[in-house]
């Protein structure tokens, strides 16, 4: 019988586009600059704690790129990191929330323009969580012996559908402020293999999990409906897009008042792999979780310091500050800059953890850091003349 191939992470890739725009500069980009919106504004930004964010839109807030764009440059940057090009991948795996257009998938509209040969392809849709859905799927490949070399990319552009015009004469709740405040563009990437860097500390993909509780939970975070209960007759493909637009279907809504018991049952998932022992809580070495305002870092880090009393703070990570929430591109993009910046040392373990508040999933990688393969075992002394060798 076979063994399974294990997968490695082997470079690393993101992109932000644009210059950083801070708090003030938002409604330059986005529009917004009444007393009401501005008001829920900074509301919003004093709790999310988001200092600056990127996006693909100028001055006058029109856009500059195309989602697939972001990923394809998020790509090429992990291509290049690992010193190999397009042409080498047999695998690409793509996540997004909303690509360009509704056909063809976003992988497919990625790869066309990334180029590269023939190669299977995969379209991951959902929120936040999708990136590691995408990523499960090219490590399961890649331990199949499948493929030898793939790439998964998160890529984000939710700042298009932020803009103003988006909000002219709708009602608009806190439910839809909430996002419009809170995301911003970006992607990230990473190339996946069946053996380690040659050169330089990898890091093993251990194992990934994802688990949805959509059958205990509504409908969160949504856009194209009314409501919260999709039906017949109340999506934006049963009625005109005219009339689909005067309802604010097109809006990106929260369902603020859940959100807490998004976080409960994340830290509840977490304990289920402590129990299960996928977690070993007398080592992990790092924790990357993505949230979206630091409410919920404070909340995630209380309950991991229950199981984890020797997790301090220089171990866990997040760019939310500086980087803003890009959504399924966010994991990737803190991975890529903790793994720049030198934070990873061989034999150390790192948490990825992302839960998605769409209808309530999360999903959980563990990794660890593998030093190259020349410097996993030290070579046997020169034998003396004379001695067997």
């Amino acid at each position: 019988m076979g063994t399974t191939a294990t997968a490695y992470l082997t470079g690393f890739g993101s992109y932000l586009p644009g210059d950083p725009v801070d708090n003030d500069g938002i409604a330059a980009r986005l529009g917004g600059t009444d007393a009401v919106s501005e008001r829920i504004r900074r509301r919003i930004l004093d709790a999310n704690g988001i200092r600056q964010r990127h996006y693909a839109l100028d001055e006058h807030g029109e856009p500059t790129a195309l989602n697939e764009e972001l990923a394809v440059a998020a790509l090429t940057a992990a291509l290049e990191d690992r010193g190999i090009a397009a042409s080498d991948l047999r695998m690409l795996a793509c996540a997004t929330t909303m690509g360009d257009v509704l056909v063809p998938g976003f992988a497919s509209m990625v790869h066309g323009r990334l180029g590269g040969g023939p190669m299977q392809l995969l379209s991951a849709s959902g929120v936040c969580a999708s990136s590691l859905a995408a990523l499960d799927a090219a490590v399961s490949k890649i331990r199949l012996g499948d493929h030898p070399r793939a790439a998964v990319v998160g890529s984000e552009l939710a700042s298009r559908s932020l803009r103003q015009r988006r909000y002219d004469g709708i009602r608009a709740g806190m439910d839809s402020h909430f996002l419009r405040w809170m995301l911003s563009d970006g992607a990230g990437a990473v190339v996946v293999e069946f053996q380690p860097h040659p050169d330089r500390p990898s890091l093993r993909v251990d194992w990934v999990r994802h688990v949805s509780l959509a059958h205990e939970h509504d409908v969160c975070m949504r856009a194209g409906m009314d409501g919260i209960d999709p039906a017949v007759g109340a999506t934006w493909q049963d009625v005109d897009l005219a009339e689909a637009e005067a309802r604010g279907m097109f809006l990106l809504r929260q369902d603020v008042g859940v959100l807490d018991d998004l976080a409960g049952a994340g830290l509840a998932q977490f304990e289920e792999l402590v129990d299960l022992g996928l977690v070993d809580v007398g080592h992990l070495d790092h924790v990357l979780c993505h949230y979206s305002t630091n409410a919920f870092r404070d909340l995630a880090f209380e309950g991991l310091r229950k199981r984890l009393p020797t997790l301090e703070a220089d171990r866990w990570y997040s760019n939310l500050e500086t980087r803003g929430n890009t959504g399924s591109a966010s994991i990737f993009i803190a991975l890529e800059e903790a793994w720049r910046t030198g934070r990873f040392a061989p034999g150390e373990t790192i948490l990825l953890a992302v839960p998605e508040s769409g209808r309530f999933s999360f999903a959980f990688a563990h990794l660890t850091v593998v030093a190259p393969p020349a410097r996993l075992a030290p070579s046997a002394p020169p034998a003396e003349q004379g001695e067997p060798v």
